[in-house]
C-alpha cells in the first residue's frame, strides 16, 4: 500500500477528525499497519493489551464466550472507527476475542501514544467519549431486545441496526452489503442458529426481507419496524 493511500485510510478514522493532513501524516508515520485475513483473531482473553485498535478497511467483530462455549457478539466494527477501547477505560471484557470477518487493515496506538494524543488534541478524546457513547446505546437497546422480544422481532431490530449502520440503497429498497451467517445473527440477537432460520424465514415469508446472493435486501422498511416492535403474528417462535 502506498503511503499516499496509508495516509487516506487513516484520515477517515472517526476519532482523528480534528486532527490537520500534517498531524495524520506524522501519525502514520509512527503507527504501522497490521494486515489479517478473514476469521483471524486479532486479540483474545489472555492478551491484556492497552491500546487502541484502529480499524482502517474490513469489518471485525467482538465477541465473548459464555461457560457453555456459546458465543454472544458484543458489535461489530466497520472501517473508519476503533475497538479495544475498553482497556483504556478500565472497562475490561472478560472473555472478549476482536475477528476478522473478512480481510482487515489495523493499526495499533498504544495507550502512552493516546494519551499523549488527547493531551495536544482535547477534541480527539471528546470523539472516542463519543464513539463509546453511541456504542454503548445501541448495547443497551440489544440487551433490551434480548430480554423482552421474541426472535423474529430481535432479529427485524438487528437488521434495522445494520441498515442503518452499514446498508446500501440499491433500485429495490435497502441492501446490507456485508454477508451474514445465520449463525453470525444468532450470536448477535442471543438466539440459536436454527431459530434464526426459523425467524428469517417467517420474514421472507411477509414479504419484509429477502435473501440475495448470501445477502440480506429489505423489501418493506416500514413492516421491518413494525415487526421489531410489535412481533409477527400468528405466536412467535419458542
Amino acid at each position: 500500500m502506498s503511503p499516499e493511500e496509508k495516509l487516506r485510510l487513516l484520515s477517515m478514522m472517526d476519532i482523528l477528525e480534528p486532527l490537520s493532513r500534517e498531524e495524520i501524516k506524522e501519525l502514520s508515520r509512527r503507527i504501522p499497519d497490521t494486515h489479517f485475513h478473514r476469521g483471524q483473531i486479532l486479540y483474545a482473553p489472555k492478551e491484556r493489551s492497552e491500546a487502541l485498535f484502529m480499524l482502517k478497511k474490513g469489518r471485525v467483530r467482538i465477541y465473548r464466550v459464555g461457560p457453555d462455549g456459546r458465543e454472544f457478539t458484543l458489535t461489530v466494527v466497520g472501517a473508519g472507527t476503533v475497538f479495544g477501547e475498553m482497556s483504556l477505560t478500565a472497562q475490561r471484557l472478560e472473555n472478549a476475542y476482536a475477528e476478522a470477518m473478512e480481510p482487515a487493515i489495523v493499526c495499533k496506538m498504544r495507550r502512552q501514544d493516546l494519551e499523549r494524543l488527547v493531551l495536544d488534541k482535547p477534541q480527539v478524546g471528546l470523539k472516542v467519549m463519543s464513539v463509546l457513547g453511541e456504542r454503548l446505546s445501541l448495547a443497551e437497546d440489544r440487551m433490551e431486545d434480548i430480554a423482552l422480544k421474541e426472535v423474529p422481532a430481535r432479529l427485524a431490530s438487528l437488521i434495522l441496526q445494520l441498515v442503518e449502520s452499514e446498508g446500501v440503497m440499491t433500485t429495490e429498497g435497502p441492501k446490507i452489503p456485508t454477508r451474514y451467517t445465520h449463525r453470525q445473527l444468532a450470536t448477535m440477537i442471543g438466539s440459536k442458529r436454527e431459530t434464526v432460520t426459523k425467524a428469517f424465514t417467517l420474514l421472507q415469508q411477509a414479504g419484509v426481507v429477502q435473501l440475495k446472493r448470501r445477502r440480506i435486501h429489505v423489501k418493506d422498511i416500514e413492516a421491518l419496524r413494525k415487526v421489531a416492535n410489535q412481533g409477527l403474528h400468528p405466536a412467535p417462535i419458542p
